[in-house]
């Protein structure tokens, strides 16, 4: 009996243990049934080089589409165009110079505007999820966000991008193709690829603004328009290796949706996700909030 009794405590844990999951997963269901009544609250997340005052518009836009009367909570991650500069922290490791950067802690000074962000917006709100809006870069600070730890996960309730680069750019050797995240996309998609999260609902939007076009004498020599394309065809190269590829002006489309059937994709015909970014006009050709 006291050789079986360990076993049986075992049990026991494993019982309770399972009976806590089960409440958990319950009363989860019960406080988003209970909360789809109000609006999430909205982090807007900035993309390279942006601060959080580039977002007025678009804050003030999420604002005014009230659901029931009552408007949404929008915080918008108290980035400021300096802190951009810390990226080149990852200069001092030497998987920058190889091309392996993993993001920690090259850009933990993001991913504790995050955190702020979303303690503000949980607490003025008294909601216990948010919706993660990111803007380019934005978009895959997130995802490395949500990864860093299981509470941060369970505090998204929906991701949606807006032109982001979520994909590595191909390593095939091609000298004309460097990847300016030195690695941390390639870590990023190796880590938590697609819809990682099973409980978060994914979004992702890209644009198809302007066609890029490979560059040549006659292309550039050829019109304000074609040299646009160019243009945008060499930053185009950059993030998924080819030129002649529809995006948004800055990020390719292709690069710009994560894959898996869990993920849902908009992409706006001759809409641009910068603007749309920015203002949150229907003039980017997005006629609703992806949210």
């Amino acid at each position: 009996q006291l050789a079986r009794a360990p076993a049986q405590c075992r049990h026991a844990r494993v019982e309770r243990t399972n009976a806590k999951r089960r409440t958990h997963s319950g009363c989860k269901r019960a406080i988003r049934a209970h909360a789809a009544a109000s609006p999430l609250p909205i982090i807007i997340l900035p993309g390279l080089g942006n601060n959080a005052a580039d977002y007025d518009r678009l804050k003030d836009a999420l604002r005014a589409r009230s659901e029931g009367g009552e408007s949404a909570v929008v915080t918008v991650a108290d980035v400021k165009r300096y802190d951009w500069l810390r990226n080149a922290a990852g200069l001092t490791d030497v998987n920058y110079w190889r091309g392996t950067l993993c993001p920690r802690p090259t850009v933990d000074w993001y991913l504790n505007y995050i955190d702020d962000a979303v303690e503000q917006s949980l607490l003025a709100s008294g909601a216990d999820e948010v919706v993660l809006l990111a803007h380019s870069a934005g978009g895959w600070l997130g995802r490395v966000w949500m990864h860093a730890s299981h509470e941060n996960a369970t505090r998204v309730r929906k991701f949606c991008s807006l032109g982001s680069p979520h994909r590595p750019p191909p390593t095939d050797g091609d000298s004309l193709v460097i990847d300016q995240t030195r690695g941390i996309l390639t870590w990023v998609e190796r880590e938590m690829p697609g819809a990682h999260h099973d409980d978060v609902e994914y979004v992702t939007v890209a644009g198809t603004y302007l066609e890029g076009l490979a560059p040549s004498v006659e292309k550039v020599t050829g019109g304000t328009s074609e040299l646009a394309q160019v243009m945008a065809g060499v930053g185009y190269m950059q993030v998924c290796g080819k030129a002649d590829v529809p995006g948004d002006g800055i990020t390719p489309v292709e690069t710009a949706h994560l894959p898996g059937e869990r993920v849902k994709r908009v992409t706006v015909e001759g809409g641009t996700t910068l603007r749309l970014a920015r203002t949150g006009s229907r003039e980017s050709g997005m006629a609703t909030s992806p949210t």
